[in-house]
């Protein structure tokens, strides 16, 4: 028995031995594997490293033809061609390629479904729909940006990227409009009145409130058949027409007033409004029947604020825009739109002006929007409108667009 227990405890000795020369071995061929790999391990991790896609700001151009700014922003985006995409909505048909446009960011950019757009209708918010619906089939798509064709960037794209990207809310221009009349009773209940909102409609979205307006099918069909503006130009409201007692004075007047709208057809709807007036003695609608409501003015704002989306919201534009030269004596420079900027004014002054605005008054909610980044203060816009083709190409060879080329906001 003695024996046989002696040789049991031999064997199981024997075996222990066995089984830890083996760990060590494999502890061994464990250490010498991970020293020859390590060199590799470290470049795929380098390699990896690289190849992270950023995020990416889509850039949403609506244009009635060509981008006449096209090589403004051409230089404003060379260089940084894996932090931005770019999609264009202009008339149907309307190609862009090397006959309509020098720069090659926006080559082939034009979505394929685009509709005919009047100003003051729904189809504009209609074009906005397609232009964010085309930027989300993108994954790396994070922001998105609209832009009018007359727009500049005030700033270089490493500035603008920082700013736009340093905050997870959308940018949205969005107040309370108790004043103007615009809201229509026919759309309550569905849009009740205390979320209907105003604003600009250059707004920067998030990639989920760019799907809340994608996918909307409750607030849009509202605006299509009750927001609507009037039928006839809001100046008419100060130049009534009496029976017959209308000169051809004042039908040239409201012309020339009218000759640098927006779009060829409003001009042909007022020719057409005149003739009948005049000859008819149609009296004009009565406005204070009439909701006189621009769609892009008002429908993200409403949107956003009816889905209880506002507190991710940062209530303001970056996008300048001169409304407040109606009492100008340049016809030109007072109806429906803001100011455009010609040659002339296109100056040092003029940007540097823009760029030290710091806060925004909303005088219908009594509220003043001091505008930061990162917690800190900061300048309200990064991009200003409106510019002539000649005005842009001034202030591009004056190296006074994006004068801060290698600042960055700080964390």
């Amino acid at each position: 028995m003695k024996r046989k227990t002696v040789q049991q405890k031999s064997q199981i000795r024997w075996k222990r031995k066995v089984l830890e020369a083996l760990l060590a071995a494999f502890f061994l061929a464990s250490l010498a594997l991970m020293e020859t790999q390590y060199s590799r391990i470290v470049s795929l991790a380098s390699l990896r490293h690289r190849f992270v896609v950023k995020p990416k700001i889509a850039f949403l151009f609506i244009a009635r033809n060509r981008l006449p700014l096209d090589m403004v922003w051409d230089a404003f985006f060379k260089g940084e061609e894996n932090r931005f995409s770019i999609y264009v909505h202009s008339r149907p048909g309307f190609l862009f390629n090397k006959e309509t446009t020098r720069s090659t960011y926006f080559l082939n950019r034009q979505v394929n479904d685009s509709i005919q757009v009047d100003w003051g209708e729904a189809s504009m918010i209609e074009a906005e729909r397609i232009l964010l619906r085309h930027a989300l089939t993108d994954p790396c798509n994070e922001r998105f940006v609209f832009v009018s064709d007359s727009c500049i960037p005030l700033y270089n794209f490493s500035y603008t990227y920082d700013y736009i990207m340093s905050t997870s809310t959308s940018f949205v221009d969005s107040f309370a409009d108790t004043n103007e009349g615009r809201y229509n009773p026919k759309m309550d209940p569905v849009i009740p009145v205390y979320n209907w909102r105003k604003g600009s409609q250059w707004v920067v979205l998030t990639r989920k409130h760019a799907e809340v307006v994608v996918n909307d099918t409750t607030v849009f069909p509202m605006f299509q058949q009750h927001c609507q503006r009037r039928s006839l130009p809001e100046f008419w409201r100060d130049r009534p027409f009496v029976s017959m007692n209308v000169s051809y004075c004042d039908i040239f007047s409201i012309l020339f007033q009218v000759q640098f709208a927006e779009s060829f057809l409003v001009l042909l709807r007022v020719v057409i409004d005149v003739i009948i007036l005049h000859f008819y003695n149609v009296q004009p609608v009565d406005p204070a029947k009439e909701h006189n409501c621009i769609p892009d003015e008002h429908y993200v704002q409403t949107l956003l604020a009816q889905g209880g989306f506002e507190g991710e919201m940062t209530w303001r534009s970056l996008t300048y825009s001169a409304w407040d030269l109606s009492a100008s004596k340049d016809r030109e420079r007072r109806g429906w739109h803001p100011v455009t900027y010609k040659f002339s004014d296109a100056t040092p002054m003029l940007i540097k002006s823009i760029k030290e605005i710091d806060n925004i008054h909303y005088e219908t909610e009594n509220r003043r929007e001091w505008c930061s980044s990162k917690g800190k203060p900061s300048p309200c816009f990064l991009f200003a409108r409106k510019f002539t083709r000649p005005a842009a190409l001034n202030l591009l060879n004056l190296s006074v667009l994006g004068a801060r080329s290698r600042a960055k906001i700080e964390s």
